[in-house]
């Protein structure tokens, strides 16, 4: 079905008005080893097989978000007050709380698996009760006892793709692997800015409007950081299907802390009117569904338009050139290749990693409309986000060892003569805080 938004996409700007991509290394001392970065961030201890040694592969992905990381609080300072974070609470936020391990091909959540097809991977998420139910149409069976295993059968027959376009043709979270060697270009800006309307003088954050009508943790992500950089934030919900993240209360109040809350009800006149008044007096709006949801209530950017300055981030998962495909933070990291590949077989990276990559991503594209005087759709694919941080080259040449001594996991570098415990999300997150300015991601 063709969708307003996916038939005349207006033109790009420039990447060199879009800027802010790639992130030029923030430290490039030849002391300085990015596995054991990664060991201590973590999220290395969340990557890896059930019970088996932690994964390193990842670790030029983890230094290139310390590099963004680094340019986020460079730009937000120019525009604002400066918003600072540690790359491993950033990844680890969720995890503390919920006391995750790592699992291999289960990811930390445990709601996406990654299934081996007849020709390679392919991650499918599970997280709510439709997904459930459509699994038997997804197999092409009347009923089914346990769905993973119904899927894994069925997964052995098909290609990664055929799996993918089966579950999303219902609505189902899923991914196929990239080959190997399938890499996005490293320097191509994981979003698209395009103008909508005309831009205007103002070039900062400090007092501009956010409305924020996303959920869970890419959107929020984004909307906090603006929040810190002086921006004044309204999280707008609906009461029929409030943020699915208000289950984890510690996680959830840290992320929206200090922004003002609306119920509004999208499916009443006075609700749509309310929404229609508060998005024409936003500065800049972050919405995270499917561009045909608020198309059809009149609202999205392509129907309504901009006015001159306004900024629309569109955050989904696939970008606005595929509309009905879904993704939830794990599969989109692995439609984007950034997985471990250290052990013969993929495995899960960090938690639910493409969300908060995301979130600092669309943060960036921000500040990059900002930059160029609003007026600007910002389109954010979290595929596009996990590949290009799955395309960072590596920087330490190693060789690096992971073994165990006394009982913890440990990486030695040779290149470096260093060694690092690969920390615990827990305790890496109180070395942060400690440790270093910004150490508490949200």
């Amino acid at each position: 079905m063709n969708h307003p938004a996916a038939q005349s996409p207006p033109a790009a700007l420039p990447h060199r008005v879009s800027g802010l991509w790639p992130p030029r290394a923030a430290d490039t001392s030849p002391y300085r080893c990015e596995v054991r970065s990664w060991a201590a961030s973590g999220a290395m201890d969340l990557t890896g097989p059930a019970g088996g040694p932690p994964d390193i592969s990842p670790a030029p992905a983890f230094t290139r978000l310390g590099d963004a990381l680094s340019l986020l609080a460079h730009t937000t300072a120019a525009l604002g007050r400066a918003v600072t974070l540690a790359p491993g609470p950033v990844l680890t936020a969720r995890a503390v709380d919920h006391g995750f391990r790592r699992a291999g091909s289960r990811s930390a959540g445990g709601s996406t698996r990654l299934l081996r097809t007849a020709d390679g991977w392919c991650a499918v998420t599970l997280s709510r009760a439709d997904d459930i139910a459509a699994v038997p149409a997804i197999i092409g069976a009347h009923r089914v006892d346990d769905h993973w295993k119904a899927l894994a059968r069925c997964a052995v027959q098909a290609t990664a793709t055929e799996l993918a376009d089966r579950a999303q043709l219902l609505g189902v979270p899923a991914a196929a692997l990239p080959p190997a060697g399938a890499t996005a270009d490293p320097c191509a800006p994981p979003w698209r800015l395009s103008r909508l309307a005309a831009p205007t003088p103002r070039r900062e954050l400090s007092g501009r409007l956010v409305v924020d009508l996303s959920s869970m943790w890419a959107g929020p992500l984004c909307a906090h950081i603006l929040g810190r950089a002086g921006a004044r934030v309204i999280k707008v919900e609906s009461p029929h299907r409030p943020d699915g993240a208000r289950a984890d209360h510690h996680f959830f109040a840290a992320l929206h802390a200090g922004h003002e809350f609306r119920t509004v009800d999208f499916r009443t006149d006075s609700g749509r009117r309310e929404l229609t008044t508060l998005l024409a007096a936003a500065d800049i709006v972050i919405e995270a569904s499917r561009p045909r949801a608020l198309a059809q209530l009149g609202l999205g950017p392509d129907r309504r338009g901009l006015r001159p300055g306004q900024i629309w981030i569109g955050l989904t998962g696939y970008g606005r050139s595929e509309p009905m495909r879904v993704a939830f933070g794990d599969d989109a990291a692995v439609a984007g290749g950034l997985v471990g590949t250290g052990h013969g077989m993929p495995v899960f990276c960090a938690d639910a990693i493409g969300d908060p990559l995301s979130g600092i991503a669309a943060a960036l594209a921000v500040c990059a409309a900002v930059r160029a005087g609003g007026g600007v759709l910002a389109d954010v694919s979290m595929r596009a986000v996990t590949a290009a941080f799955a395309a960072a080259p590596p920087r330490c040449p190693g060789p690096h060892r992971v073994f165990t001594h006394d009982g913890r996991w440990q990486v030695r570098c040779a290149h470096t003569a260093a060694t690092q415990a690969v920390l615990s999300p827990r305790s890496a997150q109180a070395r942060a805080a400690s440790g270093f300015p910004g150490g508490v991601a949200c």
